[in-house]
């Protein structure tokens, strides 16, 4: 098998097999707080608008609670913000996920080395 192998995880996190929490929608909440603007994570993300507000929806509704507030524009325009839940929920997010990398690469070694 030789040393190209390589091991790869995703977390992701469901309800009623509905995602509502992976690292590509912890991503795109972070660039919502960075910017401020769904419409410029979006860019950052390189997805549609339309896309990044259904995964934003998708995740409220399984969770029931509200992860992105809205303000329609003004003279200063529009906006987003992350609400306190969101925030916490990503804490969460980083909490579980943090060290499965190493503890995985860890494994991999372990049960693989005699392939080497």
């Amino acid at each position: 098998m030789g040393t190209r192998m390589q091991v790869k995880s995703n977390v992701w996190l469901e309800i009623e097999g509905q995602v509502i929490l992976s690292r590509w929608r912890v991503r795109l909440l972070q660039a919502i707080q960075e910017t401020g603007s769904i419409s410029k994570a979006a860019e950052m993300m390189n997805v549609p608008y339309r896309r990044a507000w259904e995964k934003i929806h998708q995740s409220e509704t399984g969770l029931g609670v509200k992860l992105v507030e809205t303000q329609i524009g003004g003279s200063g325009g529009g906006g987003a913000r992350l609400t306190p839940e969101c925030l916490a929920l990503m804490d969460k997010y980083a909490a579980l996920t943090r060290g499965i990398n190493a503890s995985l690469q860890r494994r991999f070694a372990e049960i693989f080395a005699s392939d080497e």
